[in-house]
């Protein structure tokens, strides 16, 4: 499983492309999804108040954070329900590492297990829970209906899961930044989906047809619309720019010269239109939640 967020929940938006020779090197994933969790604060403030209010009534004692990335869900669960146990599970061990730090300063340390696992490679052993949390997480995984059947069998009967994923690709950037590049998100976005269909086969499924599949039933489907408009977050700046860098990287051969040039110009720290130095970012998208119970 990628390292992405399922707690703090954020979409690995692809390191599948491979570098041209004068491009900069792969961003850092941590860093980017770090700022994610800032930019988007308002959705997970939304989300995870709404997952905490359905997971009132289970009462939840053992709770995994499925891909937990920055693990903004494993800690503000871990402090909603004193009781519980909670588990971030991902696949990148100094994001767990990161996790335990945070859990620490947050007096939450001797509640929150953190277990590095692949789950396309080992199943850990997660006994018997009462709540997951999957937030775009399954959509990484080679065979997503195996572990969600395995889930199921892990999942006491009552226990919830819940599914976030893409909606609305997430916008941030103004249609025209100058350097021609009028509606050059939207062309790496273009492009980066159509990288996404080779590379990641069950991105935009049918979650909720899956958990009944793996045995689960459906209770609710709810979609969270992003739509902030400018000035945003301080933070927005510094994640547009490894946005950019991103789509740099990842989308080196899928572009042409022209959107090349222009993503250049954009991150070049001594241009004029250096984007790092904007403050006109808004933020458009959604996340699609699938709330389902074990029977």
């Amino acid at each position: 499983m990628a390292n992405v967020d399922g707690g703090s929940g954020q979409y690995d938006e692809g390191h599948h492309g491979r570098p041209h020779p004068d491009h900069n090197p792969e961003p850092d994933s941590r860093e980017y999804l770090e700022l994610e969790t800032e930019v988007l604060a308002s959705y997970w403030a939304t989300v995870l108040e709404w997952l905490v209010q359905a997971a009132d009534n289970v009462q939840p004692r053992r709770i995994v954070d499925l891909g937990a990335g920055p693990g903004l869900a494993a800690l503000t669960l871990a402090k909603r329900f004193g009781q519980a146990e909670v588990i971030a599970l991902d696949v990148a061990a100094d994001a767990l590492a990161a996790i335990r730090t945070k859990a620490g300063k947050a007096l939450v340390a001797d509640r929150v297990i953190t277990i590095e696992a692949d789950l396309d490679a080992v199943w850990p052993d997660l006994a018997e829970l009462d709540l997951t949390w999957a937030s775009m997480s399954l959509h990484h995984l080679a065979e997503p209906d195996r572990v969600l059947h395995r889930l199921h069998t892990a999942t006491r009967p009552g226990g919830l899961f819940a599914v976030a994923e893409a909606g609305a690709d997430l916008r941030v950037l103004p249609d025209d930044l100058g350097v021609g590049s009028s509606g050059l998100e939207a062309r790496c976005l273009d492009a980066q989906a159509a990288e996404h269909t080779r590379t990641l086969p069950t991105l935009g499924t049918d979650w909720a047809a899956r958990l009944r599949d793996a045995g689960f039933g459906v209770l609710e489907e709810r979609t969270f619309v992003l739509d902030e408009d400018p000035p945003v977050l301080p933070a927005t700046a510094r994640y547009a720019q490894l946005r950019l860098e991103r789509f740099r990287f990842a989308l080196a051969e899928s572009l042409s010269k022209d959107d090349q040039d222009a993503l250049a110009c954009l991150l070049d720290e001594d241009a004029p239109q250096f984007v790092g130095r904007r403050s006109d970012f808004a933020v458009r998208g959604s996340r699609a939640v699938t709330l389902a119970r074990r029977p």
